[in-house]
């Protein structure tokens, strides 16, 4: 418990010292960690932050003065750091996820009291927030397990952030998170999620769709290229285009921007720096923990889990070109299988329809697993409040999230994004030009894993009846393991290969 001995001495920007005790810290002073707590501070809270490396203090405490004389109260112990917030006190951690996240907390918890509150805002798997959560009220103290969605430019401006845990430890700060959250015509872009670790689930589902959505958008790219033959300066435009209308989405309006910086090393100053580099993708896991959690609740997801594919197979470098010549030397041809003759502007059309119509599958996906662990977890999450507060801050957010609140404040039990009616229109309006685009790939022999698990997932999702049923005879004839029937209840099972064999004998 909290010793009553003075704390030692701080360094602090020039508003600092004249400022209310702070309510909050953060522990954690990597560029997210800075940018979050001179958010906070720019509106109006003072708040102390704390690192192990004084020099990471030091700069956070010399970037508030230099961007207004913010006020932010810099300590370089533990003891320091928590002993400077009034009670009951908020510690947010930004650190890394795993055992930092351990190490940081048992270097606070001696000087924190019953009723103060830790709020982690990593990437954190959900179960080690709910084991920390178990942990912390053995000595009566609150957690929180917050995902933060934005980057380090949300982090400073406005991030989507998604809390979870225990209710009492949000309302201590709520004022302050509803402040420092990104801000729409629906409010701020912040509510809390629901108790145990629903905050963190959410936010790695957030990420698992942003993992689909990259990849559609690079899809896209690829089409527009290698079919079209977009330059650069085209692709550009096309995406900034796309970003005024139903494709208005953070994403999308980054690409424009990346299709428009040239090479800083090439000399001539004609070529683009995203032509330059390697064609690997890096994760940290989230996509992967959304794809195993969709299998465990048997949730399908299949745009979700192709984009994480695609990201493996890109980390194969070496073995693809190696492939690419054993498979040229057999006949495989380089570059396109087969040119496709078609207008830019139809092409451009296409290809933006197949990308609509295949965002939408990856967010239902999305949903559809949120509210598969809500309902084993009891987590009572509330999609369309989910839908609202990812309008704002986060990667994924875009302009059809609004449409997404609405599909699901009109039918909270909405069995999947696709049936909603608007929805629903707006998928077979684009169907065609969705086929198109993706038969015309298969056809080059371009891969659109994303675009075409998509439009798989649609056309089993609306087929009344699916070649299921072949695939449970067969698991009767060689493992037992029965059948239904659809003119009769029960379950059945048939001794198949005894009946075929007899039926055979009688043919003959």
């Amino acid at each position: 418990m909290a010793s009553p001995a003075p704390a030692p001495p701080a360094a602090s920007s020039s508003a600092a010292g004249s400022s209310p005790q702070p309510r909050i810290g953060l522990a954690g002073l990597a560029t997210m960690g800075q940018n979050l707590a001179l958010n906070i501070a720019e509106r109006g809270f003072p708040i102390s932050v704390y690192n192990r490396t004084a020099a990471k203090v030091n700069a956070t405490v010399s970037r508030a003065e230099a961007e207004g004389a913010l006020p932010v109260l810099g300590h370089r112990d533990p003891r320091g750091f928590v002993l400077s917030l009034s009670r009951p006190r908020t510690v947010v951690l930004l650190v890394q996820a795993g055992r930092a996240v351990d190490a940081t907390i048992d270097a606070l918890v001696p000087y924190l009291d019953a009723g103060d509150a830790i709020v982690d805002g990593g990437n954190e798997w959900y179960q080690n927030t709910e084991r920390r959560i178990e942990e912390a009220a053995a000595r009566g103290i609150l957690y929180l397990g917050m995902g933060v969605s934005g980057g380090e430019e949300g982090a400073r401006n406005g991030p989507s952030l998604m809390p979870g845990g225990h209710v009492d430890a949000y309302n201590n700060i709520r004022d302050i998170l509803e402040k420092a959250a990104a801000q729409t015509e629906d409010g701020a872009c912040v509510t809390f999620v629901g108790p145990g670790g629903a905050g963190n689930f959410v936010k790695m589902v957030h990420n698992g769709i942003e993992y689909g959505d990259m990849q559609l958008i690079a899809e896209a790219y690829d089409v527009l290229r290698r079919v079209g033959g977009l330059s650069n300066s085209e692709i550009a435009d096309v995406f900034a285009e796309w970003n005024r209308g139903e494709l208005e989405s953070f994403l999308v309006e980054i690409t424009a921007d990346i299709f428009t910086v040239a090479d800083p090393l090439d000399g001539s100053g004609g070529g683009g720096l995203v032509d330059k580099i390697l064609d690997k993708t890096g994760m940290k896991g989230t996509g992967k923990w959304t794809v195993q959690q969709a299998a465990e609740l048997a949730i399908a997801a299949p745009t979700i889990a192709a984009s994480l594919d695609g990201r493996y197979l890109s980390g194969l470098k070496d073995e693809r070109v190696a492939a690419a010549g054993v498979l040229e030397a057999e006949g495989m041809p380089s570059g396109l299988l087969e040119t496709i003759n078609v207008d830019k502007k139809m092409l451009v059309d296409r290809v933006r329809q197949a990308l609509y119509a295949s965002k939408i599958c990856s967010y239902a996906q999305g949903m559809n697993l949120l509210r598969a662990k809500s309902v084993e977890k009891g987590w009572n999450l509330n999609l369309a409040e989910l839908a609202r507060i990812w309008k704002g801050g986060c990667i994924i957010r875009a302009k059809f999230l609004d449409r997404i609140k609405k599909a699901y404040d009109r039918n909270p039990e909405l069995a999947n994004l696709i049936v909603d009616r608007e929805f629903a229109r707006e998928m077979v309006q684009r169907q065609n030009a969705w086929r198109w685009v993706v038969a015309r790939a298969v056809e080059a022999g371009i891969s659109t894993p994303g675009m075409s698990a998509s439009l798989s997932y649609f056309d089993t999702y609306r087929c009344s009846r699916l070649p299921a049923n072949l695939i449970q005879a067969q698991r009767d004839l060689f493992g037992a393991h029965t059948y239904e029937r659809i003119d009769r209840p029960g379950s059945f099972h048939t001794e198949w290969t005894k009946l075929a064999r007899k039926s055979n004998g009688a043919a003959i």
